[in-house]
């Protein structure tokens, strides 16, 4: 089942955002965390949402960031400062780029051409949204466990997608947070976005496949739970095998970065639902693939 719509996965998940940027409320006895950094421009839908569903904002005490690309913690500093106690947390990687000026000042950028694009300039002026500033205060990486409430969090490095890309598995709800590590879901297919290392993606797919999950929540286009849950890391790896392939075999036909940027982001824009990445991003990712792969092919 995929569940695209802000509102409870779980008892004690719920999704926040809007279905191009989820976030997630993870519920524990008497304390909760969020997980996800989202987009700038869903700040507005998450504070209505948080009213809707009677989350009790008090008993939010961290935020995680799973990696510290722009669509990933965009809402993260206008959350710390309405909740001055929620302990930002992420992998020492992220903490690195994240206090890096030339890294802040993309984020900045992106931000605020999403809150353009989406009339929110005015509203993210009055609110505060920007600009992007953000200080992580607690570092995580493999083998560390949190608990959340009675809840354990168990810590994963999986770079691939980025190399300070960490996933949160839940084993009490046998659910993996992973971000992008485990591919952008869109209507029944996986995008692979190995953006960093293509090999370490793929390692790190099979790492987070290797867990007991019922539950899998990406943080575009909605959770996936039931049969969809249980078989989309085992699908991400088929996509991922696949991609590979194409981009290898489009690499050998054009002998050229640039021409086969070009054919497989035309190919992937025009599969790509509504709201999905702009091309400009599109071809990013697909770029920086291509650019790993070609030093790998000599």
């Amino acid at each position: 089942m995929i569940i695209n719509k802000p509102g409870n996965v779980t008892d004690r998940i719920v999704l926040l955002g809007r279905k191009e940027s989820n976030v997630y409320i993870l519920k524990g006895d008497g304390e909760y965390a969020m997980v996800g950094g989202g987009m700038a421009h869903v700040i507005p839908d998450i504070i209505e949402q948080i009213r809707k569903f009677n989350i009790e904002e008090e008993k939010i005490k961290r935020i995680f960031i799973l990696h510290a690309h722009f669509d990933h913690c965009g809402i993260v500093p206008y959350f710390k400062k309405r909740w001055p106690w929620a302990k930002v947390t992420a992998s020492a990687r992220a903490k690195e780029f994240l206090s890096t000026p030339k890294v802040i000042e993309s984020i900045n950028f992106m931000n605020q051409a999403l809150l353009d694009r989406y009339g929110l300039k005015n509203k993210a002026e009055f609110f505060g949204f920007l600009p992007f500033e953000v200080e992580v205060e607690a570092v995580v990486g493999e083998g560390d466990v949190i608990s959340c409430g009675g809840l354990l969090m168990e810590i994963l490095d999986v770079p691939g997608h980025s190399s300070c890309s960490i996933a949160v598995y839940v084993p009490g709800e046998k659910a993996m947070f992973a971000s992008d590590a485990g591919g952008i879901p869109f209507g029944d297919k996986i995008m692979t976005a190995a953006n960093s290392n293509f090999d370490k993606y793929q390692e790190s797919l099979k790492k987070m496949a290797s867990y007991d999950v019922e539950i899998f929540l990406p943080e575009h286009f909605g959770a996936r739970t039931g049969e969809d849950g249980r078989n989309y890391l085992k699908r991400s790896i088929e996509f991922a095998d696949e991609s590979r392939a194409t981009l290898e075999e489009s690499l050998k036909q054009t002998r050229d970065l640039n021409k086969s940027t070009e054919e497989i982001t035309d190919r992937l824009m025009a599969e790509a639902p509504e709201d999905f990445l702009p091309r400009e991003v599109m071809s990013m990712v697909v770029g920086q693939m291509l650019k790993f792969l070609s030093r790998r092919m000599g």
